[in-house]
């Protein structure tokens, strides 16, 4: 009996999305209503002012405040976060001990938990007469209603994108490495700088920017506890509400196209910081 050998056409593996030309048809058609479709609009209606009053627009002093609250919060959020967060990552990652799956579970209530309630929460715990503030007004340390707070709530957003981002590279670290470190007399502190920080780094700096990014656009955590004093503890968010609600939709859309492009340009970064991490020598 012959054999049938199989053709270089038979050996061609099947797409793995069947009808791939109508599945990025619809794919593109729904980017297009959801996502392109409103921010054309939003940069269409920031085109109504003219390049004079555009800049006036997101250049005011009260403007300039607020940014300086949002970005500089923000950053310095995520900063702490990137301590904190790489410290609880690791116990995560590397310890067994009782309640671990409470506090691994108590990570992710920020992304569960309205903003809203977060924010109510957190304003009640450092009010002057809540339960933390009340022993912390004494000592002349004001956290409600003051820059302090927007720290705090872009703390409390911000960690899950920490730690979700570090633990599973800790996982995956190779520990005979470490063992070897530490058997050719290198101190723990030398390992874990020499050997376990560098393969953690790309996306402990993910994480920072995502971290970033969250901070930049919250909103419902940050208002009730900031106390929203302008040139004091007014973030951008709110601004472009205050500004709608006085019927200045072009001022509005031109702040948001400011806000728009940062986020642009913070996702362009995370998405390389991915890249760069997935090439690095010694990936899987």
């Amino acid at each position: 009996m012959a054999l049938v050998y199989p053709s270089l056409k038979d050996l061609k593996k099947p797409s793995i999305i069947p009808g791939f030309r109508i599945t990025l048809s619809f794919t593109l058609l729904y980017l297009l209503i959801i996502v392109l479709i409103p921010l054309s609009g939003l940069f269409f209606k920031a085109s109504h002012l003219s390049p004079r009053d555009f800049w006036e627009a997101v250049t005011s002093d009260r403007v300039i405040h607020a940014y300086k609250i949002s970005f500089g919060i923000s950053l310095l959020a995520a900063a702490i976060n990137c301590f904190f967060g790489l410290i609880l990552a690791w116990i995560l990652a590397r310890y067994r001990f009782p309640g671990k799956k409470i506090v691994d579970a108590m990570v992710d209530l920020p992304f569960a938990l309205p903003t809203a309630v977060a924010g109510i929460a957190l304003t009640a715990l450092y009010a002057p007469q809540g339960w933390i503030g009340q022993f912390l007004s004494p000592l002349g340390i004001e956290v409600a209603f003051t820059p302090l707070g927007i720290l705090i709530a872009l703390m409390f957003v911000g960690l899950p994108f920490i730690v979700r981002t570090v633990e599973p590279i800790l996982q995956d670290v190779d520990k005979e490495l470490e063992e070897a470190a530490l058997s050719l007399g290198a101190t723990r502190w030398q390992t874990f700088t020499k050997v376990i920080f560098p393969s953690i780094l790309p996306a402990l700096l993910t994480g920072f920017a995502m971290a970033f990014a969250r901070g930049l656009g919250e909103y419902g955590s940050v208002i009730f506890i900031a106390g929203n004093l302008p040139r004091v503890s007014e973030i951008v968010p709110l601004l472009i509400v205050i500004k709608l609600e006085q019927y200045d939709y072009e001022g509005a859309t031109a702040i948001a196209c400011v806000m728009l492009v940062a986020s642009f340009l913070l996702l362009f970064v995370i998405n390389w910081l991915q890249k760069w991490a997935g090439h690095r020598p010694g990936r899987r």
